[in-house]
């Protein structure tokens, strides 16, 4: 893709904040009254254009919750479980067990069923756990666990949880607008995302897209005035307004990057340019020894988790610096199964940033003396 940044910016290899096009930042330069007309059109068609994201029109609502994605999942499970229900959580990575600090908190009641964090969640074992627990209500999951970039089998789920007379929640924030979830086919009651992950805006805004008949229940169940989806949605369904300020810069980039999210064919297109990016990525990264963690079959396109190198010469901070100081960024890991770390697929990069990346990659592997990127498991077989 074309470079239209400014000379200073580097490419963000990360899982967010990203890289942004120029036209996304532009559209920050001016200044909006929360109750202009203007702003509440640009607000309104936001909202509208989410719910279709998902084929949820009639039936699902987009109620933005101004913060990041975390806020966003907080308010998701503080909003929909109450008092007397109970929430499962699957986790397989630390943004599952984020969900379950956030019930430890908000003081919900909640299980968890843990996989590692280089596997998928299973379903089966969803299935049983549900069967043993009469008391669990609903379940929460993560579309894309960014910890090690791998994406969970959620149709399976949602078909379990459904099948179970349950209700699902689903943390997608590192995958909403380039991994299809279509609401007609997988049941779910919520789905809670951000704008600076695969639609490309800048950090500012959550949403969360809501079952209006699931969210019309749940009145009076937030534990926190500033997350309680329900207070928010009525007030802006009924005054066009947000309780509190809203990030109005954050929401006109966000409207120019759904200008530029569906001129580039929506879901489909915008997944395809980042399958792209994750191939030549593992590909190129192989070619110079680096092991990935992950199998190709469980491999999301949004992140790619590489095993450490186990070369004497490769130091992490010296090989981040040595890219940084190339315009690349990267990120470290965040694993406990293995020491490793991450390069994202996403935002404003195509096969030309790719390509340049890998051959910075080849350069600083060169000035570091190191011979390959494989791990110590290669290395010893």
């Amino acid at each position: 893709m074309a470079d239209t940044r400014g000379a200073q910016d580097p490419w963000l290899l990360t899982p967010g904040p990203l890289t942004t096009s120029m036209t996304v930042k532009q559209a920050m330069l001016h200044d909006w009254g929360s109750r202009d007309a203007g702003f509440i059109a640009i607000n309104d068609r936001m909202r509208q254009r989410l719910v279709t994201m998902i084929g949820g029109e009639g039936v699902f609502t987009t109620v933005p919750m101004q913060g990041s994605g975390t806020f966003a999942v907080e308010a998701m499970i503080g909003t929909f479980i109450g008092a007397n229900e109970k929430l499962l959580i699957l986790i397989n990575g630390a943004y599952g067990k984020r969900m379950a600090r956030i019930c430890e908190v908000s003081k919900r009641a909640f299980a968890t069923l843990e996989w590692a964090e280089d596997m998928p969640v299973d379903a089966n074992l969803v299935k049983l756990a549900l069967a043993r627990d009469p008391a669990i209500t609903h379940v929460a999951v993560v579309h894309c666990e960014t910890t090690s970039g791998v994406l969970n089998p959620v149709a399976e789920v949602a078909r379990v949880v459904a099948e179970a007379g349950k209700r699902l929640l689903i943390d997608a924030m590192s995958a909403f607008g380039a991994i299809e979830l279509d609401s007609r086919q997988v049941p779910f009651d919520a789905v809670a995302a951000s704008s600076n992950k695969c639609i490309e805006g800048v950090p500012g805004l959550g949403f969360v897209l809501c079952r209006i008949e699931a969210l019309e229940k749940t009145a009076g169940n937030a534990h926190a005035l500033v997350l309680d989806l329900h207070d928010q949605w009525q007030v802006i369904e009924k005054t066009k307004q947000y309780r509190f300020t809203p990030p109005i810069h954050c929401i006109v980039a966000f409207d120019q990057a759904l200008n530029e999210h569906e001129a580039e064919g929506g879901v489909a297109g915008r997944g395809g340019r980042y399958r792209n990016n994750c191939r030549i990525l593992v590909e190129g990264m192989r070619s110079l020894g680096f092991e990935t963690l992950l199998p190709d079959h469980l491999q999301a396109p949004i992140i790619v988790t590489f095993r450490m190198p186990v070369d004497a010469n490769f130091k992490f901070q010296e090989f981040y610096d040595r890219l940084k100081d190339r315009n690349f960024v990267i990120y470290p890991g965040k694993l406990t199964v293995a020491d490793s770390f991450r390069i994202g697929c996403i935002g404003r990069l195509g096969e030309t940033e790719m390509k340049a990346f890998l051959a910075v990659v080849a350069e600083v592997m060169k000035e570091m003396k190191v011979a390959s990127g494989a791990p110590a498991r290669k290395a010893a077989e």
